[in-house]
């Protein structure tokens, strides 16, 4: 190294800084904004927080969400904190008020009856009103057109 060259702790060549190697793949980023990418975020938060663990011998499905309300107040504000995450996506993706008002009757329901001790946390995990909300969401999608259908809808016949 000459003297007139200064001494750069990182090389300017962006491939090679950071430990990426040249050609290597760019990272991945978790700012795809695009409907179905948001959707599909969407249903695996839903299914977290909603169905995630199965309850042996009863064959039930809860989520983060019910375990987390086992905690009597704080569980509670949190489980509606992580709820209206889907419900400002909902509006990021520019759902009619309607719908909106809808999913935010389905958080504010289930918020309201978690609140009652054991009863409450019974109800958190039989209603998943996150699972509704991401359902409404993509009901409204599919029907404006944003998103192709998930589901075919009609009849099939068998050609032998």
């Amino acid at each position: 190294m000459s003297t007139s060259e200064p001494f750069r702790a990182f090389p300017r060549d962006p491939g090679t800084a950071f430990g990426q190697s040249p050609g290597a793949s760019p990272p991945f980023r978790f700012t795809d904004t695009s409907r179905e990418a948001s959707l599909a975020r969407l249903e695996k938060l839903a299914y977290l927080l909603d169905s995630a663990f199965l309850i042996p011998g009863v064959n039930r499905r809860v989520g983060l969400e019910a375990v987390i309300g086992l905690v009597p107040v704080i569980g509670d504000i949190a489980g509606v904190a992580l709820s209206s995450y889907i419900l400002f996506e909902a509006k990021r993706l520019g759902v009619p008020r309607w719908v909106l008002a809808r999913m935010a009757l389905n958080i504010a329901f289930d918020g309201a009856v978690g609140v009652v001790p054991l009863a409450g946390d019974l109800f958190d995990a039989a209603f998943k009103a996150n699972r509704r909300n991401v359902r409404l969401l993509r009901k409204h999608l599919e029907r404006s057109g944003a998103v192709r259908p998930n589901e075919i809808d009609g009849t099939a016949t068998r050609l032998d």
